[in-house]
Formats: C-alpha cells, structure tokens, sequence
C-alpha cells in the first residue's frame, strides 16, 4: 500500500527524545527514509532502530557537523526533501536569577543552531523544489513565542526568532516552491522542563504541566507528518498545537 511520504528523504534534528524521536517514528511510518540527528549517541541509536531511520552523531551548536550531516544524508539517500530543525533547549526563572551561561546555550541552540541547520540543508532542499518535486522546511518553534508568562522572556525570545526566521524564510522562497512551516506546540510531556536547573520553577512547572493534561509528543508529529503530506500546491504555513485546556 503506497503511503503518504513514499519517495521522501526526511532530516529531524533533536530525534534522540520528545518531540523529535516521535516525528522521526511518524514520518518513517508514513513511508520517509529518515535521517536523525542528536548529541546523544546510544539514545538516537534507539530511536533510529525502532525506526528504521539513519542515525547520525551531530551537535547542531556544531556548524560542522551539520555539513557533515548533510553529505552523509546525500550520499546514503539523495539530497533532503524534507527537513525538520527540532533541536532545542528551555531554561527558566525569574529574570535577575537567571545565569547568563543558560541565555548563551538557549541562543546557541535555539537560534543559532536552527540558523545552521536550514544552511546546511537548504542547497539541497531548494534543488528539489527548483525540480518540481515537494519540499518541506519545519520549524519547531513554541507557543512560547506569543504567550508571555514571567521566567520565560529568554527563552520566549529565542522562540520567537526562530518564528520570525520561519517566516521569512516562506517569502524569500516559497516562489521556488519551497514550503516553510512554522510549529508552535504548546505544553507537551517531554524532556524539556526536565532540564531546568532552577530547583522552584522546575517543580512548579512540572505541576504545572500535569494539570494542563499536557499534550503527547506524538501529537505534535501527527500534525507535522499531517501538513507535509499535503498536495504540493497546499501549504500549511502554521501549526499552533497546544491542549484544548490552555485557552
């Protein structure tokens, strides 16, 4: 049976856990050759085998391992079609409690690391669409980028770069044909809140999370696997993903 992303190469950065290994099982279930990217070697090991995917050792705060990446992916399976820059971190806290050295790892992975991302990917994407062919650039950005909440204005801030980026980046080259969608989940179970250092605002959150009946990660690769499986003429610009609880 022939299914959605039969023919696709797909690139998921930050596939070792959460939202990332989800999105890499997903897209592989629908029919995708995929690459997964991430620090954590024996972790995406796990996600690759389930998957069926490639795995492939790579810090995205590293520009060169992302070219490296990239010609690995090329060379295993063609030029990337389909590309989601996942990777990213959350530290929060009150303002003037927060350390300088966690605003420089948010900026490091969040924006800089999403910027190196598409521009290690984005040869190969453009010559695809320049082919006729669909082409698909995600974004995993967070609502975070709109919600303003106290302790959260560093990382909202890198969020709501990587929108803007994601936006841009759909002027600049949806002529060509290439489809840039920006994601923003919501409160979703995964490690993330896990790895804030602030001792109060990691218990608070996480209490916070349970009683907003967070989403799955799952839930946020369906809506991704679901707006790249489109027509190529039909182009989901945005997908704001978050429980029905958080109005």
């Amino acid at each position: 049976m022939t299914k959605n992303l039969d023919g696709r190469v797909a690139v998921v950065t930050g596939a070792s856990s959460g939202i990332g290994a989800a999105t890499a099982v997903r897209l592989a279930a629908d029919g995708a050759r995929v690459a997964v990217l991430a620090r954590r070697t024996d972790r995406l090991q796990e996600v690759a085998s389930g998957a069926g995917a490639l795995a492939i050792t790579a810090d995205v705060t590293r520009p060169e391992d992302l070219d490296a990446a990239a010609v690995t992916v090329r060379d295993q399976f063609g030029p990337a079609d389909l590309v989601v820059a996942n990777a990213g971190v959350m530290h929060v806290a009150p303002f003037l409690e927060q350390q300088r050295d966690e605003w420089v790892r948010m900026l490091d992975l969040n924006v800089l690391g999403v910027l190196d991302t598409v521009r290690a990917f984005l040869p190969g994407l453009l010559t695809v669409a320049d082919s006729g062919r669909t082409a698909d650039l995600v974004i995993v950005s967070s609502l975070g980028a709109r919600m303003h909440n106290p302790g959260f204005g560093a990382y909202g801030a890198t969020k709501a770069a990587v929108s803007a980026l994601a936006h841009s980046l759909r002027v600049e080259f949806g002529a060509r044909g290439l489809r840039v969608t920006n994601v923003e989940p919501g409160v979703t179970d995964s490690e993330l809140g896990e790895r804030i250092a602030h001792d109060g605002w990691r218990e608070m959150l996480a209490a916070h999370k349970e009683a907003m009946n967070p989403l799955a990660a799952s839930d946020i690769a369906d809506a991704i696997a679901d707006a790249v499986a489109r027509p190529r003429g039909v182009h989901i610009r945005e997908l704001l993903v978050h429980p029905t609880t958080l109005a």
